[in-house]
């Protein structure tokens, strides 16, 4: 059987179909990827064709121990997506080395979809098909979770007449080993086990939504010298906002959305679009349930009993904040909290830098001077013909570069050789550097500065500075009331094309992190706390698009406010 003959490959072709609704975003990005790979179409990737045929043949070895039938019959659709990814697509490399593409998966997916059964499939691939003597480890949160994954090994194996053999497994009461490749599968508890100084061909986190960084990050520390190494990350949704799952989500939104160069990731995140986390729709829209139950869309009985836990979690306060977890992978106490805009509609408002164009320009400057060791941002926008332009710059701390770098997985060199991030200062941000940036903006871009908006925390120094230089500062105070309305204006700007930036992937990845909350009024701001990262660029965007906003509107001379009311 070829790759193309495979349910791996169909449903693949299935989630990537365009006006599938059953499917969230980011699977069909994913979907989309990996097909290119297969169609040949990729420079770094290809799909085995001896790989796949191997793992076919093994899945048909082994025996479903719930349904009795083999388990290339009884496996899910997904998982064969995930297995056929993580197992058969490889590296293209000129010294014709079997390397593996994908060093990180990561499943996010709702309960009772057989995660556990699953990953149990995938350590008995890795002990029959690694090289010998690998290492493998699963990392849960406690050793009753740890011991699942061991037992749903150990019954596939005890089910499977050719794996029981006496000489391919054998099974202890600490690890499980594979005879034929003397390799070994080692259950560790997290809240027991320490997990530094072990080498780890491949590693499986499971309910890491449970765990912090330091199991997952341990493990792959031990996997620097490899070549061939391989890390599975899967859990649900957890209502803590202080675990792993939740960095290794965003990242995964990121590579799909072409802000991280990190391909060598493949990510399934079954959670709901968010256009349905806003508003309640959790009860009504069936599409929430489906989205985040792969298993719910091919079995209806499994539908109708998450329907039925839905119409007891809207009945009961009680009981909702498990159902929106652990059935629809949304976390119940972020609810109220949305995307500001999808990167994608930001994107198709992208255009090359015209230096040209923004010569004789009235511009309004919106400065977010963050703490001195944090992010700072300049954003400098005008209106023409009807359209709002813009420019934004950030600005770093020199020294912490490489260490916000992997904190929080940006590529600033990048950003900085790409000319719209700056490093200055040491540990600290150079705020001098920042106030002759924009002292000489009018004389480099050949605009006139109009007004400069700034939030008065940690900016009096410099605006005292600018204002000494002649120009008019406005203070913006940071509250929904005030900011509400260039929000709202930006984001209908942006969905309506009517809003032009320069090139600019750090304001992108702002625009990525940004989330917005609601005051009682109705009011909705982007709120830095419950971003999924910095979003300075977007903060200072909103403070210069104010401005345009306030002295267009206030103009009796121009219909501009007319249109935007």
């Amino acid at each position: 059987m070829e790759v193309k003959d495979s349910r791996a490959y169909q449903y693949a072709v299935w989630c990537a179909e365009a006006g599938n609704r059953k499917v969230p975003l980011y699977v069909r990005k994913q979907a989309q990827a990996w097909l290119e790979i297969v169609e040949g179409k990729d420079d770094e990737a290809y799909v085995d064709g001896k790989a796949f045929a191997r793992i076919n043949k093994l899945l048909k070895l082994m025996m479903h121990p719930d349904l009795q039938c083999p388990m290339d019959e009884g496996l899910e659709d997904y998982a064969w997506l995930l297995l056929i990814a993580i197992f058969c697509t490889k590296l293209k490399n000129p010294e014709g080395k079997d390397i593996r593409y994908y060093e990180t998966a990561v499943l996010e997916i709702s309960r009772k979809n057989f995660k556990t059964f699953n990953s149990a499939v995938i350590f008995i691939l890795l002990l029959l098909t690694d090289p010998q003597f690998s290492r493998f480890f699963s990392v849960a949160p406690d050793l009753k979770l740890s011991s699942e994954l061991k037992l749903a090994i150990r019954k596939i194996i005890k089910v499977s007449p050719l794996l029981a053999d006496d000489g391919v497994f054998k099974v202890l009461r600490s690890e499980i080993r594979c005879l034929l490749t003397e390799s070994e599968y080692v259950p560790l508890a997290y809240s027991e086990d320490r997990m530094d100084g072990k080498l780890a061909n491949a590693f499986l986190a499971d309910e890491a939504g449970a765990m912090d960084s330091y199991p997952v990050e341990a493990m792959r520390s031990s996997q620097i010298t490899l070549f061939n190494k391989l890390g599975i990350i899967i859990s649900t949704q957890y209502p803590n906002d202080n675990n792993v799952m939740i960095d290794e989500i965003d990242v995964s939104k990121k590579v799909l959305d072409g802000l991280i160069d990190n391909r060598r990731r493949f990510a399934l995140l079954y959670e709901p679009d968010s256009e349905f986390l806003v508003d309640d729709k959790w009860q009504t829209e069936d599409l929430v349930i489906y989205q985040s139950n792969p298993v719910a869309v091919a079995h209806e009985y499994i539908f109708q009993a998450i329907r039925d836990m839905r119409t007891m979690a809207i009945l009961y306060e009680n009981k909702r904040e498990n159902y929106l977890c652990k059935h629809n992978n949304i976390k119940y106490k972020g609810l109220g909290v949305e995307g500001y805009i999808d990167i994608t509609k930001v994107r198709e408002c992208k255009i090359q830098e015209d230096m040209a164009f923004w010569r004789g320009k009235r511009v309004y400057l919106g400065l977010d001077l963050s703490q001195t060791d944090d992010n700072t941002a300049v954003s400098m926008v005008t209106e023409y013909d009807g359209n709002i332009y813009a420019k934004v710059w950030g600005f770093i701390p020199a020294e912490r570069k490489d260490f916000k770098s992997k904190k929080e997985q940006v590529d600033y060199n990048r950003l900085i050789r790409e000319g719209v991030c700056f490093e200055c200062g040491d540990e600290v941000i150079d705020y001098s550097f920042i106030e002759n940036f924009i002292l000489t903006l009018e004389e480099r871009y050949g605009v006139e500065i109009v007004q400069i908006g700034y939030d008065r925390y940690n900016a009096i120094s410099t605006i005292q500075k600018l204002e000494a230089a002649g120009y008019l500062c406005v203070e913006i105070k940071q509250h929904s009331s005030v900011l509400h309305m260039p929000t709202k204006l930006l984001k209908e700007y942006v969905l309506k094309k009517w809003f032009q930036y320069d090139e600019n992937l750090m304001l992108e990845i702002g625009f990525q992190n940004a989330r917005c909350t609601e005051d009682t009024n109705l009011n909705k701001y982007v709120n830095k706390k419950k971003s999924a990262g910095k979003v300075d660029t977007v903060v200072a965007l909103i403070m210069s698009v104010y401005l345009l906003q306030q002295d267009l509107l206030l103009n009796p001379d121009s219909d501009w406010g007319a249109m935007v009311i």
